[in-house]
């Protein structure tokens, strides 16, 4: 047999798809066999390969065992002479397994190829060829003077830029999207290294052939197309430590130790220097919304002052310039923090959150205006025009930037629901009619197994997957199976998907109904309840708001409940420590043997069990009243625990 192929995917079914039927087309004529080694996807790629590509020979993971390991797995069932690595989300010309099998026959030095790669824009991609990276190489990459040099042996190493990009040469780094690998380099110089569980096997394995005693090539008498980033999230945290820690693991196996110090500073440098920028970047990005509206609100506060005062006073300067430069600002940034507080920022967009917000925010201004001595109260006509303003301004803001984003001005299809639903064979098909018989209109009903050992005909996944379901299927409401699944599992895999904007409800062991709070849907007699998690992006809020304005009153108050509390030295620093987010006034009892499977909080003042005086509690007991405040998070629980146990803060 002359080639064998091995593709590894990772949830990127239309991509797989385009590409083995690239690769169906290029096999013409040639002795070949395919190999897809799923690593636990769950976006259809599995059923997608046994209907569309049955000669396919398809390795079905129960987990991501990395890109090595994979790869591995093929390799060593692999007949081939010839073994090609490649990645799922590329496209192969017509010709260009005949070229690329031509060229290694002519050259027999030759133990691995490499061949020219554009992206999904037509723009070549500089990993197409590699130098050796070597502390120099990296550190003229990273400080950016390849970019300065772009064609410079010297400075343009990494990417091998004194080399055009039609000239077939020799390299020493071959790129992993598609590597063309001779079967016996392979059997002498060994298979890739699987600690590199992704990144950096390529550069291991290319390094290896050269001290085989081989050559790598470089060959640009044909193309592939690489859709780039697709299987990975490049811009992320997560890949920059991933990847220079594979760069650190080939220092360390392959440099001297002088050279790995070296290197391992420079990657240490890097790492820290992109999450200094990724965490700026969040603070930004958080920020930049609330800051927009800012300066779009004081333009529009401007705008209103001369109109008001040339109209009403007839004097275009009757307000005095401390009003704009001072009063303005702090009109806009009460009525922005009370938006805020009422959820006018969260990713789901509510008008509602917007006027109610706006609403709170202008009572807060009159009750401050009121309370101003008369040289300081400019205008209670201003108060009002501007909070309505405010309202009219942020509603078509938000309008445009949807439509901006979407091109289209209505926000109905934001709203569709995606369900999925844990649990057994029969208890998901059980909801699924019942979610049916509702007035919910589900727009799409996935089912997720509560066992590991799931039917992939009739599952998505399982619940060891779920945060790849949500994101791949765009899931925004999520349904728990209570007979499958015990309480504490299902807080804990609310606690993992916190971060996420997804609705979360229990349906008990019940024929004909699911519990629920704030939705009663009248068909069949069924409820529908949002289970309220604590670690909901509202709740996280409410909460720490809770914190910060209980913190500040009781801190003003210290002269009076010096009198009041048992320890007030103790009740000063706890104050303090809550004002800093150090702590928080209510959390778990840490008496509870199980508290880890709950949703991370801050050590607490006080606990659930502060309400129930002169009782001793069991273990399952206490575990029972910390999940019950987790998955029904409420404030007003934490202000009448707080204000009952006001001696002993």
């Amino acid at each position: 047999m002359r080639l064998s192929i091995v593709i590894v995917n990772y949830n990127v079914e239309h991509f797989l798809e385009h590409c083995l039927y690239s690769v169906q087309k290029a096999l013409k004529d040639i002795d070949a066999e395919m190999f897809v080694v799923d690593n636990n996807s769950v976006d259809g790629s599995i059923a997608m390969i046994k209907d569309k590509f049955p000669q396919v020979k398809l390795i079905e993971n129960k987990e991501n065992v990395g890109f090595a390991k994979a790869n591995n797995q093929a390799i060593r069932i692999s007949k081939g002479e010839y073994v090609l690595l490649l990645n799922p989300d590329t496209v192969v010309e017509e010709d260009t397994f005949v070229k690329c099998l031509d060229f290694m026959d002519s050259h027999q030095d030759c133990g691995g190829l490499g061949v020219k790669m554009i992206d999904g824009n037509g723009k070549i991609l500089k990993e197409s060829k590699r130098g050796f990276p070597t502390p120099w190489v990296c550190f003229c990459k990273m400080s950016g003077l390849i970019k300065i040099f772009p064609h410079s042996k010297r400075y343009a190493g990494y990417y091998m830029g004194d080399i055009s990009y039609n000239q077939t040469h020799q390299v020493d780094i071959l790129a992993g999207a598609f590597m063309l690998i001779r079967k016996v380099c392979l059997d002498k110089v060994g298979l890739l290294d699987e600690t590199f569980f992704m990144y950096g096997e390529d550069i291991d394995l290319s390094y290896r052939i050269t001290k085989g005693g081989y050559k790598n090539y470089y060959f640009a008498d044909t193309r592939i197309i690489h859709y780039k980033g697709e299987s990975t999230k490049k811009g992320s945290l997560n890949y920059v430590y991933t990847f220079y820690n594979a760069m650190d693991i080939f220092a360390k196996k392959h440099l001297s130790k002088k050279q790995t110090f070296f290197f391992s500073l420079i990657i240490k440098m890097a790492i820290w220097l992109r999450a200094f920028v990724a965490f700026f970047a969040r603070i930004f990005k958080k920020i930049l919304l609330p800051l927009i509206d800012f300066i779009v609100l004081y333009v529009c506060f401007y705008l209103l002052e001369k109109f008001w005062a040339t109209t009403y006073w007839n004097d275009v300067d009757y307000y005095p310039k401390h009003y704009l430069y001072f009063a303005i600002p702090c009109y806009i940034v009460i009525l922005l923090f009370s938006i805020y507080i009422s959820g006018g920022y969260s990713k789901k967009f509510k008008p509602m959150k917007i006027l109610s917000g706006v609403f709170f925010g202008m009572i807060t201004l009159l009750v401050f205006y009121s309370l101003m001595p008369a040289s300081l109260r400019y205008s209670r006509a201003m108060v009002l025009m501007g909070s309505i303003m405010t309202f009219f301004t942020l509603l078509i803001g938000r309008y445009v930037l949807h439509f901006i984003k979407k091109g289209h001005w209505t926000m109905e299809n934001d709203d569709e629901n995606a369900y999925v639903i844990v649990g057994d064979k029969q208890e998901t098909q059980r909801v699924t009619q019942l979610l049916r018989n509702t007035n919910l209109k589900p727009e799409f009903i996935g089912l997720v197994s509560c066992q590991e050992n799931e039917d992939r005909n009739y599952f998505l996944g399982n619940i060891n997957q779920m945060e790849d379901i949500l994101r791949i299927y765009k899931i925004n409401q999520v349904i728990f199976c209570s007979k499958n699944l015990s309480q504490s599992k299902i807080i804990n895999i609310m606690s993992k998907l916190s971060k996420t904007s997804v609705t979360f409800t229990i349906v008990p062991e019940v024929a004909d109904f699911i519990i629920g709070s704030n939705n009663i849907n009248t068909p069949t007699d069924i409820y529908v309840m949002n289970v309220n998690n604590i670690n909901s992006e509202d709740n996280r809020r409410k909460k720490r708001l809770f914190d910060f304005t209980t913190s500040l009153v009781l801190l003003i108050a210290t002269p009076i409940l010096i009198f009041i509390e048992k320890k007030p030295f103790r009740a000063i620093k706890n104050n303090f420590l809550v004002l800093l987010s150090i702590k928080t006034y209510v959390g778990y009892n840490d008496k509870d043997d199980n508290m880890k499977e709950l949703p991370q909080l801050k050590k607490s003042v006080f606990s659930t069990q502060n309400n129930i005086k002169n009782i001793t509690l069991d273990n399952q007991t206490l575990h029972r009243l910390n999940l019950i405040y987790a998955r029904n998070y409420s404030f007003l629980t934490d202000l009448d625990i707080v204000i009952k146990n006001l001696r002993n803060i």
